[in-house]
């Protein structure tokens, strides 16, 4: 089963695929945030290292199964299995978008 996705989401998830963080980041606005496994990460350069580190850390492949919204919220759910502690795992990743970028993005179980 094959999922729309809003352009930036798209992106965001090609660009974590290839495991290119500079991509990844530029998904994002300058002054965005990113909440994961209790951090936050403000603004480009945190993210960008945020996701260098998780790629140095862990292999994995995201498999985006679902979308919904929740107010100003894309909520979707992906399936993840690598070579981190849990794996595999389905993970909720809420987007706020703000045009073809992400404002915000909090990933949680």
């Amino acid at each position: 089963m094959s999922i729309q996705l809003p352009k930036a989401i798209a992106t965001y998830f090609a660009a974590d695929r290839e495991g290119h963080a500079a991509d990844i980041a530029n998904c994002f606005l300058d002054t965005a945030f990113v909440r994961d496994e209790g951090h936050t990460y403000l603004g480009r350069d945190e993210i960008r290292r945020w996701k260098e580190e998780a790629s140095t850390k862990y292999q994995y492949t995201a498999t985006p199964f679902n979308v919904t919204t929740d107010g100003a919220r894309t909520v979707v759910t992906s399936h993840l299995s690598g070579n981190f502690p849990g794996s595999p795992v389905d993970l909720r990743y809420a987007f706020v978008l703000s045009g073809d970028l992400i404002e915000q993005l909090e990933i949680t179980l």
